[in-house]
């Protein structure tokens, strides 16, 4: 039996929340993953990089798997409602709907995350709540079949992750072998619990109006329970 995992593409997605588990997730034996957009045009993230879909929404099979990447693109995704129409109604009979970074915030505003633990993006942790969710500060979060994950390049970790679930421990380590995954960071400065206070006030300051933004549209959709 195939596993198909959607992964939805937009404009302005930030593209490795997509291609880290992208390649990760293409590994995994009897899986399909389909890269799902509106359109079959080439899609350009918020870096520039074209990357193509491969079906649209309209087309996508039942999923087992739903996954939003993040990116400055989810001010207009999160009030889409064809978007947000079609996360719904996969997520009625998915394995798994989840997000990495601001994915998150389309998920809630699909209504599906109220009442469940989640993660995303470390500036914008304090906007779960108004989505319904509970916010939970790791890197990946598993709440019941809900998996969500912090900013880009938790990811990875996500994919890691899924995999396990899908395939086994054992495929998934021989996986983070094959990619060579063993994070040795040649500066301590990933999150705010280890980054230096100057430079942790300079990115809420620049982060700032971004996540003012799109707390007052989430406010406006009025999610919160």
């Amino acid at each position: 039996m195939i596993t198909h995992i959607g992964m939805l593409l937009y404009p302005r997605l930030t593209q490795l929340d997509l291609t880290a588990p992208f390649e990760l997730f293409h590994r995994v034996p009897d899986t399909k993953v389909h890269l799902v957009w509106k359109e079959t045009t080439p899609v350009i993230a918020d870096s520039g990089l074209g990357l193509l879909p491969t079906m649209t929404l309209a087309a996508a099979p039942p999923l087992d798997v739903v996954f939003v990447p993040g990116g400055s693109g989810v001010d207009e995704i999160m009030t889409d409602p064809t978007v947000l129409g079609f996360l719904r109604t996969q997520a009625e009979r998915a394995r798994y709907v989840t997000s990495v970074c601001t994915g998150a915030l389309v998920l809630g505003a699909a209504g599906l995350l109220r009442g469940y633990r989640a993660a995303t993006h470390w500036a914008y942790m304090d906007l779960l709540p108004l989505v319904g969710a509970i916010p939970t500060h790791d890197r990946v979060v598993v709440d019941r079949n809900r998996v969500t994950a912090g900013g880009v390049t938790a990811g990875i970790d996500f994919g890691l992750r899924i995999v396990a679930e899908l395939a086994g421990e054992g495929f998934a380590k021989s996986t983070q072998l094959a990619i060579e995954y063993d994070p040795a960071p040649p500066l301590r400065s990933g999150h705010p619990r280890v980054a230096e206070p100057a430079i942790l006030d300079a990115a809420k300051r620049a982060f700032s109006k971004r996540v003012e933004a799109r707390g007052a549209e989430l406010r406006r959709l009025g999610m919160a329970p």
